[in-house]
């Protein structure tokens, strides 16, 4: 009879907390270099800008305080995702890297404003654009550091073998074999696209160019998160983007079960991309329908939504098979 392994990884607490330390000391910093140029600001100063210049003011201490206190709630959130559900490496280095990127930007942002309007008699003339668009490079600089810093998972192989009523491939010992498919478009790329089109719309009617780099931001993440490279060889399961990150990469020895299931992205992972469903399942997940279930040790899983999932299945518990000698 086989067993499988059901025991879980410890909570990537550490990770959890060091980036939260990292966000909010971000945030501290930018709030002590805001501070020290209070004494130089008006007595009402911008903190929102809309098509015809600032629209919107408050007191220093609070457009300070205000945008801090937000970036602190968001890297808190972020911090909990990341110790909940960052059972994989691929999902700490993404939510470790939104724990401190996100803080960098608010805080970015914040010092920039306020440093704009020193010594400043009308704060509605100040001009945020290039401000805006370097706070946003900024805090995508910053994250994708923190996500490439962050170690990867440590080797565990399974402890029994693959469950004997998952599907094979039936091949001779000596013959290799490959499965490669591609996992593109879906509803969430046809969203995304309509998205970056209003934002550049809405950036050349508002004149607001700082926008345009949103836009940019947003086509970069769709062509991250919505084509996938899917391939099983004799090393395991491996699926990266075209754009190479993010990538995850399941050893043959880590496979304790391997088939096909059908899945609903929007409830069970709550939209399309690189998710993180119930138990921290890893989802790449396109479109509704077939997709690749892959149950490793640890009790970890990754679902990914691919065209001849069967076969991919197959392959892999048959490689997997392999890696252990027992086939």
């Amino acid at each position: 009879m086989t067993h499988r392994t059901t025991s879980t990884f410890r909570r990537p607490v550490p990770v959890a907390v060091a980036t939260g330390v990292l966000g909010l000391l971000a945030l501290g910093i930018c709030a002590a270099v805001s501070f020290t140029w209070i004494d130089d600001l008006p007595e009402q100063v911008a903190v929102h800008w809309g098509p015809e210049g600032a629209d919107r003011f408050a007191s220093p201490t609070s457009a300070i305080l205000g945008p801090l206190a937000l970036g602190a709630v968001l890297t808190l959130g972020f911090a909990v995702m990341t110790a909940l559900v960052g059972q994989s490496s691929s999902t700490r280095r993404i939510s470790g890297g939104l724990t401190v990127g996100m803080p960098v930007f608010m805080g970015v942002l914040t010092v920039s404003t306020i440093w704009a309007q020193q010594a400043v008699d009308e704060p509605s003339t100040s001009d945020i654009s290039q401000l805006a668009m370097g706070a946003v490079g900024a805090g995508l600089l910053t994250g994708v550091l923190v996500a490439v810093a962050l170690p990867g998972d440590e080797a565990r192989p399974a402890t029994a073998e693959v469950a004997a009523d998952a599907p094979r491939l039936t091949l001779p010992d000596d013959t290799r074999a490959v499965w490669v498919q591609h996992a593109q478009g879906g509803p969430g790329l046809t969203v995304g696209l309509v998205a970056a089109a209003s934002i550049i719309v809405l950036a050349i009617l508002t004149e607001l160019w700082f926008m345009l780099l949103l836009a940019l931001v947003l086509g970069l993440a769709l062509v991250a998160m919505m084509a996938w490279v899917v391939r099983v060889d004799a090393s395991g399961l491996h699926v990266r983007s075209v754009a190479g990150f993010p990538r995850t990469h399941v050893p043959a020895d880590e496979v304790e079960r391997a088939g096909v299931v059908e899945v609903a992205p929007m409830r069970e992972f709550g939209g399309w991309g690189w998710r993180v469903g119930r138990g921290g399942r890893v989802g790449v997940v396109v479109r509704n329908g077939e997709g690749l279930l892959v149950e490793r040790s640890g009790g970890r899983s990754i679902v990914v939504t691919v065209d001849d999932a069967a076969t991919g299945a197959a392959l892999l518990n048959t490689m997997s098979d392999r890696a252990r000698g027992t086939r």
